[in-house]
């Protein structure tokens, strides 16, 4: 029997190789002559460069770079282990959670740490990027990013634009002609799950601006002056971005990668299970199990477990999710592929007793699912 295992992280408490290592020693008690290929997920959110390092036996790189609030801070990214790729989560640079609640101003927030962290990249010799948008501080849709990275954006008086998106207000031109060379021979495959526009009442402001920080008053001057970019964009380098799906990403900077850098947005799920060729290593297997942290109805939506699911439903192989807590509306992801799903709670409690006890409980749940298959197994 060959049981693929193919979880994400459990946040806070687990890492995503340590669930699948769990889940096997769990399985191993009751199946123990059984084949085991552990594929660690992401889906291009948070964890995401952890997992990837652990996936290809790579590292992680550390470096300073440019914080949300213009100052310096400690980043970082993984480098893959044949040395070709970069991960970066976008979130290492610009994060939310690194801007105390009562500093969060998109208006002022940049994404310059982000363009740092490609320069250190590019400066190892890499030229393919998988990027994971989410989780950021900021509204300057990518400028912030491109300056980093050699691009000129002016105001009306010809200075520097300054940082944040309520600077993009005063943007008189944009030129690229100082963009780092070795960018032409990149590829960015940008890790993005939502299809929101650069503006409107569906755009980046409107949507993603007020968990930033952002009050109604800012939201209307942020998504007029994204407007603006989005027209200098198209007057300077002819390319049309307001519209472009996925564009309103991360502040933005969906609309930067895509339409200034030439990258792919696509499912971060997708990314990540063809860069570990999930399908190839699932060929033959009789069982796939999964997970998360939490399933839940929001699991449909670019999750791991649900897109691990769908490959496996490809070749009528048979899934169970095992999860940290199960959330309302859990029983949609039957619709997506997988078969069952189990918490591994066994009592109430608050989530720091949780994740204390993640590992010792994912285990026992483990063994017990396998239980329960051995019992069905055997007729008994």
């Amino acid at each position: 029997m060959k049981i693929l295992i193919a979880p994400d992280s459990y946040k806070e408490s687990l890492s995503a190789l340590q669930v699948a290592q769990l889940v096997e020693q769990g399985f191993k008690t009751v199946f123990p002559e059984a084949e085991y290929v552990k594929v660690p997920v992401a889906d291009g959110g948070e964890g995401t460069v952890d997992t990837m390092i652990e996936a290809t036996g790579g590292r992680k790189i550390e470096c300073m770079v440019t914080g949300a609030l213009g100052t310096p801070q400690p980043a970082f990214w993984g480098l893959s282990g044949d040395g070709k790729t970069a991960f970066i989560e976008i979130a290492s640079a610009c994060g939310l959670e690194q801007v105390p609640s009562e500093k969060r101003n998109p208006l002022v927030t940049t994404t310059y740490g982000v363009g740092e962290l490609i320069l250190n990249a590019l400066d190892e010799g890499v030229r393919h990027f998988i990027i994971g948008l989410g989780g950021s501080a900021t509204n300057d849709g990518g400028a912030g990013m491109l300056q980093a990275l050699g691009a000129r954006l002016s105001d009306g008086l010809g200075n520097n634009l300054r940082y944040g998106g309520g600077a993009l207000a005063d943007l008189s031109a944009i030129d690229v002609g100082g963009l780092d060379g070795r960018l032409k021979d990149c590829r960015f495959d940008v890790a993005c799950d939502v299809t929101n526009p650069l503006v409107g009442e569906s755009g980046a402001s409107h949507i993603f601006g007020p968990q930033k920080g952002a009050t109604p008053e800012m939201v209307l001057q942020l998504d007029s002056a994204l407007n603006h970019y989005a027209d200098m964009v198209r007057r300077d380098l002819g390319i049309e971005v307001k519209e472009l799906p996925g564009a309103g990403a991360a502040g933005g900077l969906g609309a930067a990668f895509a339409g200034v850098l030439g990258g792919s947005l696509q499912s971060g799920i997708g990314i990540i299970t063809r860069l570990l060729d999930l399908e190839t290593k699932m060929q033959g297997a009789d069982l796939v199990i999964t997970g998360e942290g939490r399933i839940d109805r929001q699991s449909i939506n670019g999750k791991v477990p649900v897109g691990v699911a769908a490959i496996a439903k490809k070749y009528g192989i048979p899934v169970i999710g095992i999860a940290g807590s199960l959330g309302q509306g859990v029983e949609v992801v039957n619709d997506y592929g997988i078969d069952a799903v189990f918490s591994i709670l066994n009592k109430c409690c608050t989530f720091p007793e949780a994740a204390a006890e993640a590992a010792e409980n994912l285990e026992l749940a483990a063994r017990n699912i396998a239980k329960l298959l051995k019992l069905d197994l055997s007729g008994t």
